[in-house]
């Protein structure tokens, strides 16, 4: 996020833009163990995937109002089963698969934990846009947000677009929240149906006359993407039906609106 201040009332309060963050290497994940069989059951998280999400046109929507106190208590244990794990014990693909649904587990805890809220960007301080620079977990004795999850860890470590498609933050406008927990022994499939999913949906990727409208994920982080516009459409045309041509017109946008079941 970007800080600028303003004056109001006659004193100064910083006023932050929406910014995509940079990927921002942080050494102390960058371990792994090559030779672990150690897997990690998502189990818990699954079923309430299960129980909660439900397709409705091109979205899947969380019936966040529907959630029990009970389930609230197992998704709370779900993390905190993960937070006492240190992922730097586990292999790669298990690593980035408790990092992935750590997240989405969290992003959802927030929502209820603030629920009715129209929007996840209503959450965090007065003057933030969103939760994602909160501490909201702690993983090996280090206080962890959303976008140190993100921006910090998943982007830089594995340098893999597809993370796009996988992390949700609770939009109509996000790839969606899949249905299935991320898991290390499927994990190249799941990343793969994710990008197909989402790039094949309007929200993802619609034409608008003679002008292609994308999400703003490919605006925000084009540099995941090939770095320009070239290379975005090149990335877009991997997995699209209906290819853009390469000379195409592209315009950005994003709905912010909480991806809620609606009653």
């Amino acid at each position: 996020m970007q800080k600028h201040l303003i004056l109001l009332f006659g004193l100064v309060f910083p006023l932050i833009s929406q910014a995509a963050p940079k990927a921002d290497y942080w050494a102390m994940w960058d371990a792994h163990n090559p030779d672990s069989q150690a897997t990690f059951t998502h189990h818990s998280w699954q079923v309430l995937l299960d129980k909660y999400l439900q397709p409705q046109g091109q979205h899947t929507l969380f019936n966040y109002a529907a959630v029990t106190e009970a389930d609230k208590a197992t998704l709370d244990h779900y993390i905190r089963m993960l937070t006492e794990r240190d992922p730097r014990t586990l292999s790669k693909d298990e690593q980035y698969a408790y990092w992935v649904n750590l997240y989405n587990a969290v992003t959802v805890t927030l929502i209820l934990d603030n629920y009715p809220v129209s929007s996840i960007t209503k959450l965090g301080g007065l003057f933030s846009f969103g939760p994602w620079d909160d501490d909201v977990v702690t993983v090996a004795g280090e206080s962890l947000t959303l976008n140190d999850i993100e921006h910090r860890i998943l982007r830089p470590l594995w340098q893999d677009p597809r993370t796009h498609y996988a992390v949700n933050c609770a939009s109509l406008g996000c790839p969606n929240l899949q249905p299935q927990a991320f898991q290390a022994d499927t994990l190249d499939a799941q990343l793969e149906q994710a990008a197909y999913s989402f790039i094949n949906s309007d929200k993802g990727v619609s034409q608008q006359g003679n002008q292609w409208q994308l999400s703003s994920i490919y605006e925000w982080f084009e540099t995941d993407f090939g770095g320009s516009e070239q290379g975005v459409i090149t990335h877009i045309n991997q997995y699209r039906d209906i290819k853009l041509p390469k000379d195409a017109r592209l315009d950005y946008d994003y709905d912010w609106t909480l991806n809620q079941l609606a009653d």
